[in-house]
């Protein structure tokens, strides 16, 4: 199925959903038809019943990526965005209160979700700031990253948007 994924990587949502229900939901198909067909003579104590059970009560979850082309198979660009916040988990213990951890959580949340919509977090941060107090609520959606990046990229001019 990754194979699949890395064929449709970088494709618009609608395309990827359909190659997704061409071939990929007949293979998941067949796999959930195999998880309940070995599952049935296994006994209640069975190693191996956990974790079938496990991912058949979750399949409709599991299995959700096929009918929305903006959902990924797996969540490898997410746990690569958080390895730095792992590997620095001891310095955390000295945030000081709870209060203080929590605020560096935000903190961190806001410099990643920037970073995954291929910003510069300074930059954006800095213009979050100093336009929020006097932004409309009406208006907040604006300063979400992503807005923020396609607002920007229509005031610039033709000549340095494809720089």
């Amino acid at each position: 199925m990754f194979e699949i994924e890395r064929a449709i990587n970088g494709r618009g949502a609608d395309e990827r959903c359909a190659v997704r229900q061409e071939k990929s939901k007949p293979l998941l198909e067949d796999m959930h038809a195999r998880l309940l067909l070995e599952r049935e003579p296994l006994s209640c104590s069975s190693e191996v019943l956990k974790p079938m059970n496990y991912m058949l009560r979750r399949w409709d979850d599991f299995a959700r990526f096929l009918d929305d082309g903006r959902i990924c198979l797996s969540n490898n660009a997410a746990e690569r965005a958080l390895r730095g916040i792992a590997l620095g988990r001891r310095n955390w213990t000295f945030a000081g209160s709870q209060r203080g951890a929590d605020r560096a959580a935000v903190m961190l949340t806001l410099i990643t979700s920037a970073r995954l919509n291929d910003i510069e977090p300074k930059a954006w941060l800095a213009d979050v700031l100093a336009r929020i107090a006097d932004l409309p609520a009406s208006r907040l959606h604006e300063l979400l990253p992503w807005e923020w990046k396609r607002l920007r990229q229509a005031d610039m001019p033709a000549d340095q948007q494809d720089a």
